[in-house]
């Protein structure tokens, strides 16, 4: 069942011309029937006349769906030519109201309104050119009658044009409802996209601030044990030592941000606290460890921060660090103030080293990985503060950033 279902689908126009051959023999044996039994109306119609009227009534129904506009042409022809010929109407002036439903469901709409007012005056106008004179009990049919049963005769056609113009506008409310899901689609499909550059986004920072600090403090100490593995082997194997810790966190953190994207893998990757505010005198020790003087000063009443302004504020002095190292000359020291206000964490890290050429931070900074300074500034902007970075009037870097704090929960 539903194969045929599918292939009467498939092949609408073959449908209508079984419909269309159908209402041609009900018209022929109409006519046939008419002359055995004598019926004086119809017996006198000439084959000439009435048979063409009848094919042409059924190429109307074949093609309807083909040529929808063309065959309410051929329609009112064919009706217009039963009035001119005196062709009284049969079962194949059926072909009205499928043609009538056919352009009410279509999409033009002049030929919707056409066929609206020929249904309208088609029976008005048959009952004036063919009157009936008598009655099924053989009495005179009366005026009133006559224009009670044309009226009648009017709300089949009316019934097919709302019938076409009701399902026309359903179509149309389920095609936009179609339309706006495929809609709805492109765009969870395009926020989806969003989302997933966000986060790569996001771990490339990861990555950046983690390796460009622990390499660099491995590079550090590398050269350092380098140049004094002969004079000092017990400075140098101290170096080696500090080497094999960095590098041992740097892999720790890089387990961890590759976790993330394991994400459903059963032994994902290893998975350890964010660093935060508390970390930084770690962080801190670390770099003193490599060789660059710093100095951390906390000002106001350190309390518990979101974990958001935490993480951030640890890797903009991580990344500030990092660029006294590769940037400020052996020489160069640091300074990292924290001062927590009622509002907000400020942040400011100096250094007294060489500075830094202006590429770096004229246009959102761009370091030998071009994501220094850039980083810095998407981080803070992703928590809502304001970031400044530049060179120092008496010489050397300085960063500044203020971060919004929400109340803990």
């Amino acid at each position: 069942m539903q194969r045929l279902y599918t292939f009467l689908r498939e092949h609408p126009t073959g449908v209508d011309v079984f419909w269309a051959v159908l209402l041609f023999g009900i018209q022929t044996m109409y006519f046939v029937a008419a002359k055995v039994t004598g019926n004086r109306d119809i017996a006198d119609f000439a084959p000439e006349t009435f048979f063409p009227v009848a094919l042409l009534l059924a190429l109307v129904v074949a093609l309807r769906r083909r040529y929808p506009e063309r065959m309410l042409l051929l329609a009112c022809g064919v009706g217009l030519a039963q009035l001119a010929l005196n062709v009284e109407t049969g079962p194949g002036n059926f072909a009205f109201l499928v043609i009538i439903y056919t352009v009410a469901y279509g999409e033009v709409r002049w030929a919707s309104r056409l066929a609206l007012i020929g249904g309208l005056v088609a029976s008005p106008v048959s009952t004036a050119r063919w009157p009936q004179e008598n009655g099924h009990d053989g009495s005179e049919v009366g005026a009133g009658q006559l224009v009670f049963g044309a009226l009648v005769m009017t709300i089949p056609f009316v019934l097919a044009w709302v019938l076409g113009d009701s399902l026309r506008t359903r179509r149309a409310y389920y095609a936009q409802l179609e339309e706006r899901a495929a809609r709805l689609e492109r765009e969870r499909e395009a926020q989806a996209k969003i989302a997933v550059a966000a986060e790569r986004a996001r771990i490339a920072r990861e990555l950046h601030d983690v390796v460009a600090h622990n390499v660099s403090v491995m590079i550090v100490q590398a050269d350092g044990a380098a140049y004094v593995m002969d004079s000092s082997p017990g400075q140098a194997r101290q170096a080696l030592e500090t080497i094999s810790t960095t590098g041992r966190q740097a892999l720790t953190e890089m387990r961890r941000l590759l976790g993330v994207l394991r994400t459903g893998d059963s032994e994902g990757g290893e998975y350890v606290p964010q660093p935060g505010v508390e970390q930084l005198s770690d962080l801190v020790e670390q770099c003193r460890g490599a060789g660059l003087e710093v100095r951390l000063e906390v000002g106001g009443a350190p309390r518990p921060l979101p974990k958001g302004v935490e993480l951030t504020a640890y890797r903009i002095v991580q990344e500030a660090l990092t660029n006294t190292r590769k940037h400020g000359g052996p020489q160069a020291s640091a300074t990292v103030r924290l001062t927590y206000g009622d509002s907000d964490l400020d942040m400011l890290i100096e250094d007294d080293g060489r500075g830094a050429d202006k590429a770096l931070y004229a246009s959102g900074g761009a370091d030998g990985l071009g994501h220094g300074l850039i980083g810095m500034r998407e981080r803070i902007g992703m928590v809502g503060g304001t970031f400044d970075a530049g060179p120092r009037p008496g010489g050397g870097f300085r960063i500044s950033a203020v971060l919004p704090l929400k109340a803990s929960r």
